[in-house]
């Protein structure tokens, strides 16, 4: 019975696999801005932070907010793919859509484990996603005697805590702490939460990921020299207006903290210029829009507050972009 089913079960996933997904092999190597909108306030224009580096015939998430599994279909990159996924902090914009990715990898039969690699707090992250997975595991598809792989064990979880080089397939990851988070070095919170850029150098390119971060030398010096520098970047005015509209009555203090929050964690477009003028990379890419882009006169802006600083070539993505 479990044979037919899981061929019954592979049957349905092929036959309802997009034309476009059996093509994505053969798409060659890229790094596809799968959700682009940033911050706690969905847009219904872009999908939440997430990426995919497609390399070697490898896929990896870097980062899966909500939406993720959507996109990927979309983008033409089938579930089984995924080789890894890399969480470069714990804000739930950006990790909202992982639980998806293991849940549908579960209830797949897919059993090889997938490794999250993440800031401390991660691995506490996956194991409440592993516990909310237990109900449907267990019942599977309601055949009896028919179970689910055991969801613990379809997920592996490899915390980095700071500065770190990873060798991951024929690829080294090279993580470094930003500064999205305030907390004194050294203090216990800095121990415990943290929040990281990453750069990934392949065979003949190099591609730096700054997540959510402030002005930091830290992920200048990560960037330096970089193919590709691929920025968050906040609309400090339209951020704050969002936010206005969708929580009026907000306490000034509140208010205050949150002010605080936008202007040192997050990069401007005179931040987002100057990093890439000083880490001298050769291509800039800007995602992770906090106020999305509803007006095409004031994101026009942005690139010209951008190449004030920073010459080379700049993209603001779109959902789906590959660079």
């Amino acid at each position: 019975m479990r044979a037919v089913w899981a061929g019954l079960a592979l049957a349905a996933i092929i036959a309802g696999a997009p034309a476009s997904a059996q093509t994505d092999q053969r798409a060659g190597e890229a790094f596809v801005t799968l959700g682009t909108m940033g911050g706690p306030v969905p847009s219904p224009d872009r999908s939440q932070p997430a990426n995919a580096l497609i390399h070697a015939g490898h896929v990896y998430l870097v980062d899966a907010g909500d939406g993720t599994v959507q996109q990927l279909a979309r983008a033409g990159i089938m579930l089984p793919r995924i080789d890894a996924v890399f969480i470069s902090h714990l804000h739930a914009d950006h990790t909202g859509g992982l639980s998806a990715v293991l849940a549908l990898r579960n209830q797949t039969d897919l059993r090889t484990p997938l490794t999250v690699y993440g800031p401390p707090g991660t691995r506490e992250l996956v194991a409440g996603m592993v516990a909310s997975m237990q109900p449907a595991a267990r019942v599977g598809y309601g055949i009896p005697g028919q179970r689910w792989m055991a969801p613990a064990d379809t997920v592996t979880v490899i915390e980095i805590a700071g500065v770190e080089t990873l060798t991951i397939d024929d690829m080294t990851v090279t993580a470094a702490q930003n500064s999205h988070y305030d907390f004194a070095p050294g203090s216990t919170e800095d121990r415990n939460y943290k929040s990281l850029s990453l750069r990934f150098d392949l065979i003949g390119r190099s591609i730096v990921y700054t997540g959510d971060t402030g002005p930091s030398a830290a992920v200048e010096k990560l960037a330096q020299g970089a193919d590709l520098l691929v920025s968050e970047m906040i609309d400090m005015g339209g951020t704050l207006a969002n936010v206005a509209r969708n929580a009026p009555n907000m306490p000034a203090e509140a208010k205050q903290r949150l002010e605080q929050h936008l202007s040192t964690h997050h990069l401007t477009p005179d931040a987002v210029g100057q990093l890439a003028a000083r880490a001298g990379v050769k291509a800039l890419v800007i995602t992770h829009f906090a106020a999305g882009t509803p007006d095409p006169a004031r994101t026009r802006g942005y690139l010209a507050q951008i190449k004030g600083h920073f010459a080379g070539s700049v993209t603001l993505a779109n959902d789906l972009d590959r660079f």
